[in-house]
């Protein structure tokens, strides 16, 4: 009984997001995508055939787990082998740092439909600000069904089982992620209170990197981390197009139906697989809403149209879950987009734009507040994003625009 209540004491004494399974570790994301289903003209099928994916990791570690994912699937994903390795530059690895991935001990995988994996942890020195090179062999016939669409990042596709080849010779580009989630790692050197943690960029296109240069990691997450010198994990839940109250819903007949299940389900709908469920998880920063606003008659039927309090009603749903798993939660301000080439901009949704961006700055709902909107502003007319920042779409911050959001971060609110 007295080995049970300390046990019991113990738990409770626990910081929330504390990773502490696998033999006591404690381990933090060092990077992440939010995955979605594709739509039906999306028709990518592999077989007999090696992924090899890059990441850029936000912070390093002694050892490495990664999660794979075949949550969109509808058949069994048949992984033959998974590997990992530094990074080298393009598809090639680092010499003596490739090491093999074991599922429960098993080399080889069969993932059921609807469900994600993870690996087993494997000893391997990684640093922040580096790259991590995910190669898995798929040797049945295997649609592409789990997905993040805009990774900005090249992959790249060899013919067989290439998993242990320093180099390959690619047989085509990968413009995806596919079937790859997340990366953790432990062993994470840190002076934050509590230990190592991980903090959750929550977002639509804009954390998601869209517009940035590709391959260059100048996403405002990826900046962020770089400001955070790896003391904490920063992990990308950005997922292009995404809303807070609605999933794709693109009307029959229209060209969005090509493209809009990318979009991904709402951030209501994902918040716990892609925040609550991220390893060693204690601060998410939420921006979303933009899309709220202008999908409804552009990419989704006008009957989705919501109002300042519909948005503001969604972020206090997201605020009360964080709060329920021991998480801070800060609100990142909707930044401007007058003038945007996809036709969002109305003076109603700037109105509704204005009044959410008051209610995140004034209300004390939030643990923090970042004004990203400030940070990006044109003084001449703060309707619009900063022609220095503008990445020529007037919706999408460039790479000097993303620092900028970086840069408006207080790190304080991380300690």
């Amino acid at each position: 009984m007295k080995r049970l209540l300390l046990l019991a004491v113990v738990l409770l004494l626990v910081p929330a997001g504390t990773a502490t399974a696998s033999g006591g570790r404690a381990w933090v994301g060092a990077w992440a995508t939010s995955p979605t289903g594709v739509p039906a003209s999306d028709t990518m099928t592999f077989a007999d055939q090696t992924l090899r994916q890059v990441v850029h990791l936000s912070t390093g570690g002694r050892e490495v787990r990664v999660r794979l994912s075949n949550e969109f699937g509808s058949q069994p994903l048949v992984i033959g082998e998974a590997r990992v390795a530094r990074g080298a530059g393009g598809s090639s690895v680092v010499a003596g740092s490739d090491r093999r991935l074991t599922f429960g001990g098993r080399g080889a995988v069969t993932v059921p439909p609807g469900v994600p994996v993870v690996s087993d942890p494997v000893p391997l020195g990684v640093t922040a600000d580096s790259d991590l090179v995910v190669s898995v062999y798929l040797p049945v016939s295997t649609p592409a069904t789990t997905v993040h669409a805009f990774p900005f990042q090249d992959g790249w596709v060899a013919s067989g089982n290439v998993t242990a080849a320093p180099t390959i010779s690619p047989t085509g580009v990968l413009g995806k992620w596919h079937f790859l989630t997340g990366v953790s790692v432990s062993g994470v050197p840190s002076t934050a209170p509590g230990g190592p943690s991980t903090v959750v960029a929550f977002g639509d296109s804009i954390t998601d990197g869209a517009e940035t240069t590709r391959g260059a990691n100048r996403r405002w997450p990826d900046v962020l981390a770089r400001r955070l010198h790896g003391r904490l994990g920063v992990v990308n839940a950005g997922i292009s197009g995404n809303r807070l109250l609605h999933d794709p819903n693109p009307p029959a007949g229209h060209p969005a139906e090509a493209f809009a299940a990318y979009f991904g389900e709402s951030a209501l709908r994902r918040f716990d697989r892609d925040v609550l469920a991220q390893p060693g998880v204690r601060h998410v920063v939420v921006l979303l809403g933009v899309n709220d606003l202008g999908h409804p008659g552009t990419v989704a039927p006008v009957e989705e149209a919501v109002t300042a309090e519909d948005i503001i009603a969604a972020h206090r749903q997201l605020i009360a879950r964080a709060h329920a798993a021991g998480l801070r939660i800060v609100g990142g301000t909707i930044t401007p987009f007058k003038g945007d080439t996809f036709g969002f901009y109305s003076p109603e949704h700037e109105a509704a734009r204005q009044a959410v961006n008051r209610w995140i700055r004034t209300s004390g709902e939030h643990d923090g507040v970042v004004d990203f909107d400030q940070a990006l502003r044109d003084p001449a007319d703060p309707e619009r994003l900063r022609p220095e920042y503008d990445s020529g779409d007037h919706l999408h911050p460039n790479d000097a625009g993303m620092a900028a959001m970086a840069g408006a971060v207080p790190l304080q609110l991380f300690r």
